[in-house]
């Protein structure tokens, strides 16, 4: 890799790091007296994408050891974010489920970033393109084989 290549992908990244903290931040004047961490995010996040997830698959996801994961599933289901429910085919696995208040919560948070981000981001292309490549640059650092085109579930 040369110099420039080098230096555009730390600017990249840079930049994903601080569009991402000023996003977090969005969020808490809504959410005040509500707050999760970074860490519980993560979860969260893979918990209201895929519904019914393991605590494994969720550690999996989101590259997190098995007691980070745990502690953060016992405090977004101590916040009313996370339901357990016993799987019925197999009563020693436990699957996971969003809540009906992380499903507002996600609401909520749509409307907000959507909000955040209308005015800065407008073209639908530019959004597009955008939302494909950092796709591709999360499932590639997540070992991901699945395709930039293809949605994440």
């Amino acid at each position: 890799m040369d110099d420039d290549q080098e230096t555009r992908l730390f600017e990249l990244a840079d930049r994903i790091l601080a569009v991402g903290r000023l996003i977090h931040a969005s969020k808490e004047p809504a959410f005040a007296g509500q707050s999760w961490t970074p860490l519980e995010s993560a979860v969260m996040r893979v918990v209201d994408r895929e519904p019914g997830i393991t605590a494994g698959a969720v550690a999996r996801a989101t590259r997190l050891i098995s007691s980070n994961t745990s502690r953060a599933l016992r405090n977004l289901e101590s916040k009313g974010l996370v339901r357990r429910v016993s799987d019925p085919d197999d009563a020693r696995r436990v699957r996971l489920y969003p809540t009906d208040r992380a499903e507002q919560n996600l609401r909520e948070l749509r409307r907000i970033w959507s909000e955040l981000l209308a005015g800065v981001a407008d073209d639908p292309a530019g959004i597009d393109t955008a939302v494909v490549l950092l796709r591709r640059i999360e499932n590639g650092l997540a070992g991901d084989p699945r395709t930039d085109t293809q949605e994440q579930t």
